[in-house]
C-alpha cells in the first residue's frame, strides 16, 4: 500500500507500519447519550435497564488531560471530544481549560446539540475552537424517528445558531444516510445550509458496533449524494484541508459553500487515517472498527510515568496496520466492533 506523499512522519517519528502519523486523537467522555438513534444506541438495546459506565470507571479530566498532553508529545496535533453526548458530562468547560492550556491542539467537539444552545458561549470562553453537530434531517417526523426521543429539529438549529454567534465556527453539521430513513431529506438539507456558512457532511451508514443491524443494502453511497446534489447545485470537486482528511470536499459553482462526503464504506480512506481514539474508561483503539483495546487507565492508576505511558502508546502505534474498511467483507462487517456509543465517532 503506498502512502500519499503528503502524508509526512510526525515531527517525532511517530508512525505506523503504513507510515500513517499519529496526528489526531479522539476522546469520548461518556458512554451516555440522551438520543437513542436507531443507527448508534438503538432503544431495543440500549433501554431503560442497560448497564452503563459507573463513574468511577470514567477517566477523570485530569486523567484525560494527562493523555491529551502524552499524546501531544507523540505528534497529535488534534483533539476531538465525542461521546455518546459529551455535553451530558458535567462540567466539561472545566475538560476544555485543561486541555486547551495544552500548547498548539486544535480542540473541537462532536455533539447531538440539544444543549447547544446553552452551552455554546462557556464552551468558547473554555478554549474551545469548532463544533460539529449531528443532524439527520430536517423533517421533523423524520428527524423524531431517527433520534426515537422525539427530540425536535428546531432545538438544534438554535444550537448550531448559537455555537455560530459564540464563534464556534465554521459548524460542521453531520448527516448521516441509511437508506429508507432519511435519504430524501438529502436535497432539503443541502437546500437549507447551502450559503449559509456552515458545511453540511453527509457520512455513508457504518457498520461500527454491532447493536444496529447494518446491511450493505442500507447504505446510500457519496457518489449517489453528491449526483442528487449536482443536479439542482451544481458542483465540483476540491481538495482536502488536509493530508488525512476523511471528507470528500466538494463546493457550489456559483460559489454559495461546499459540502462534504465521508464515504468509509464505499471508497476505504485507511491509507490515510491518522486517528487514535480513547474510550471513555481509558482504552486504546487503532480504528474506528476494532473489536479490541489498550488499558490506558492500569497505567494511569498504577503509578506510570508519563516516560512509561508514551512508550506504551508508541509501542502500540508503531504496530498498527488497521485498514479495515479496505478489507470489508460480509465476515468482517459481522464481528462484534465497539459501539459507536462507546468510542466515539
Amino acid at each position: 500500500m503506498n502512502t500519499p506523499r503528503d502524508l509526512k512522519a510526525p515531527r517525532n517519528g511517530t508512525a505506523d507500519r503504513l507510515g500513517r502519523p499519529l496526528r489526531d486523537l479522539r476522546i469520548s467522555v461518556t458512554d451516555r447519550c440522551n438520543f437513542r438513534c436507531v443507527y448508534c444506541m438503538p432503544k431495543e438495546v440500549f433501554g431503560k435497564d442497560y448497564a452503563f459506565l459507573e463513574r468511577r470507571e470514567l477517566l477523570t479530566f485530569e486523567e484525560i488531560a494527562r493523555l491529551a498532553r502524552i499524546f501531544s508529545g507523540l505528534g497529535a496535533e488534534k483533539v476531538r471530544l465525542t461521546g455518546g453526548e459529551p455535553l451530558v458530562r458535567r462540567n466539561l468547560e472545566q475538560l476544555i481549560e485543561l486541555l486547551a492550556a495544552i500548547p498548539g491542539l486544535d480542540l473541537t467537539l462532536t455533539t447531538n446539540g440539544s444543549f447547544l444552545a446553552r452551552k455554546a458561549r462557556a464552551l468558547k470562553a473554555a478554549g474551545l475552537n469548532r463544533v460539529t453537530v449531528s443532524l439527520d434531517a430536517l423533517d421533523d417526523a423524520v428527524f423524531k424517528r431517527m433520534n426515537d426521543v422525539d427530540f425536535p429539529v428546531a432545538k438544534v438549529l438554535d444550537g448550531i445558531e448559537a455555537a455560530a454567534v459564540a464563534g464556534l465556527a465554521p459548524v460542521k453539521i453531520n448527516m448521516v444516510v441509511k437508506r429508507g430513513e432519511n435519504e430524501n431529506d438529502i436535497l432539503p438539507m443541502a437546500r437549507f445550509f447551502r450559503g449559509s456558512g456552515h458545511v453540511l457532511r453527509f457520512i455513508e451508514y457504518m457498520d461500527v458496533g454491532h447493536t444496529n443491524g447494518w446491511r450493505m443494502d442500507d447504505v446510500v453511497s457519496a457518489r449517489e449524494i453528491v449526483s442528487m446534489i449536482d443536479r439542482e447545485f451544481p458542483l465540483e470537486q476540491i481538495d482536502p484541508n488536509y493530508a488525512g482528511e476523511v471528507a470528500e470536499r466538494w463546493r457550489y459553482r456559483d460559489g454559495s459553500g461546499e459540502i462534504g462526503v465521508i464515504a468509509s464504506v464505499t471508497q476505504a480512506f485507511c491509507r490515510d487515517c491518522t486517528r487514535a481514539r480513547v474510550s471513555t474508561e481509558g482504552k486504546l483503539y487503532t480504528c474506528l472498527f476494532a473489536t479490541g483495546g489498550h488499558d490506558l487507565r492500569a497505567l494511569l492508576r498504577g503509578g506510570a510515568s508519563d516516560d512509561k505511558i508514551r512508550g506504551s502508546i508508541a509501542a502500540i502505534w508503531t504496530r498498527r496496520d488497521d485498514r479495515y474498511s479496505e478489507i470489508r467483507t460480509s465476515q468482517t462487517a459481522k464481528l462484534e466492533k465497539i459501539e459507536m456509543s462507546y468510542i466515539g465517532g
